[in-house]
């Protein structure tokens, strides 16, 4: 039997879906069921949600939830975070809660220049090319006029074109490096379409030259759209052992600056919190986490995206990070959640979002270092699995109830839930 389709998608949802279980789903009684039972019952809702993507056949639903208690810059936040991972909700709520009688979290947007580049070959004399790009440079940016208009209108919009001469990296490489201001869009169809009025009217141009255009594309890496979130406190007021607490928690960050196997998970850490925020307000989580990534790998080798310091007695800890996020279009202004959530956040500006987000990094890593170099980590992302645990095991409710309050005082994995399960099972038949 042929498991390839012709017009698959010109096919109805329903017709999809049959197709789907007929050829690969035949021996899963339970697959029609599960794939209808996620679809919303509200039709518009659904046929939005539809609409989103191509060859949608259902719903994956995440968790929405809320951490409260976030002071940023003198402002109380309650913050919206859409994850599927056990612990990171609480983290951020209880890390909220330790700041917010010690000042809270601090916040300034460093600077907010998105770029983007036309790719292009040319296998002749640079200086002539130089003359050419000096001479036709206004005429690019005349060209996205009609584009940029409702952008220079809010006060965005081209900053600046930039011939880059890339042969010593590769034979006969140049771009066009253009950055932008997007305000409180995220800006990629704005970008990209500015992008590719540059280069056709670039090459059209270049009746003397062999211009060859490869590609014209945003990047996601964005090194000047930075935000800096930090917390800071006397020793004193981190605890009974202050200051060994902070002495170990500084050792932590500095192990993640100097150590790329303890750096990539330090900073997967930081984006539990980020992407939970990104995905919440409808925003590009890939995009952010490409572009975080690459910022943390900037001084040619992989390292943390947070720092520490103790000074004169004052613990600090600080993020510096390029985050590209909107207000303003995209998903922002159809999914019904996500605009829920920036009304949640009081319908901030992109750069008040990209503050608030970064907090959200900064508390998750704080919560992770500080368990890290205290209790350990398992203790309290075990005890925070134990409901999901409990739930694969098929526990009924009063099973739950005792199981969780047995663990309260006993440490947790899978084997030892397990087993306390059956042990109770037994036991309440022979009552």
């Amino acid at each position: 039997m042929t498991k390839t389709i012709t017009g698959f998608s010109k096919l109805n949802k329903k017709e999809k879906i049959d197709w789907l279980i007929h050829t690969f789903l035949s021996q899963n009684q339970q697959a029609k069921t599960i794939l209808q039972c996620y679809w919303n019952g509200n039709k518009e809702l659904q046929q939005l949600h539809d609409e989103f993507i191509e060859n949608t056949i259902s719903n994956f639903y995440l968790p929405y939830a809320v951490a409260p208690n976030f002071i940023i810059n003198n402002k109380p936040y309650v913050i919206p975070m859409t994850t599927e991972e056990s612990s990171v909700v609480a983290a951020a709520s209880l890390v909220a809660k330790f700041w917010s009688d010690k000042g809270g979290f601090k916040t300034e947007v460093l600077s907010t220049t998105k770029s983007g580049q036309v790719h292009f070959m040319f296998n002749h004399d640079f200086e002539n090319l130089q003359h050419y790009f000096t001479k036709i440079k206004p005429k690019l940016l005349e060209t996205t006029a009609s584009i940029t208009k409702n952008m220079r209108y809010r006060g965005g919009g081209i900053l600046d074109i930039q011939l880059i001469n890339k042969t010593d990296k590769l034979d006969n490489y140049y771009q066009l490096h253009v950055t932008f201001n997007t305000i409180d869009s995220m800006g990629a169809n704005f970008i990209n379409s500015c992008l590719e009025a540059i280069a056709k009217a670039f090459k059209e141009e270049s009746q003397d030259f062999d211009i060859e255009i490869v590609m014209s594309i945003l990047s996601n890496y964005i090194p000047d759209c930075l935000v800096k979130a930090e917390v800071s406190c006397e020793i004193s007021e981190l605890g009974e052992n202050g200051i060994e607490f902070a002495q170990k928690f500084y050792q932590a960050v500095q192990i993640a600056q100097v150590e790329p196997y303890r750096a990539v998970t330090h900073n997967k850490g930081i984006m539990n919190g980020i992407d939970a925020v990104v995905i919440a307000t409808g925003n590009d989580f890939r995009a952010v986490e490409a572009g975080a990534h690459a910022f943390a790998s900037k001084t040619g080798y992989y390292k943390s995206l947070t720092n520490c310091s103790i000074d004169n007695g004052i613990f600090k800890f600080w993020i510096e990070i390029p985050l590209a996020l909107g207000t303003v279009g995209g998903l922002t202004a159809l999914h019904p959640l996500a605009k829920l959530s920036l009304e949640i956040l009081q319908n901030p500006s992109a750069k008040e979002l990209m503050q608030i987000v970064a907090v959200a990094g900064l508390a998750q890593n704080f919560a992770a270092l500080k368990a890290l170099t205290t209790t350990g980590i398992q203790k309290g992302h075990m005890k925070m699995h134990l409901q999901n645990m409990l739930n694969q095991l098929g526990a009924t409710t009063e099973e739950k109830i005792a199981l969780l309050n047995y663990f309260n005082n006993n440490p947790v994995s899978y084997n030892a839930v397990s087993e306390a399960l059956e042990k109770f099972r037994v036991t309440k038949l022979l009552k």
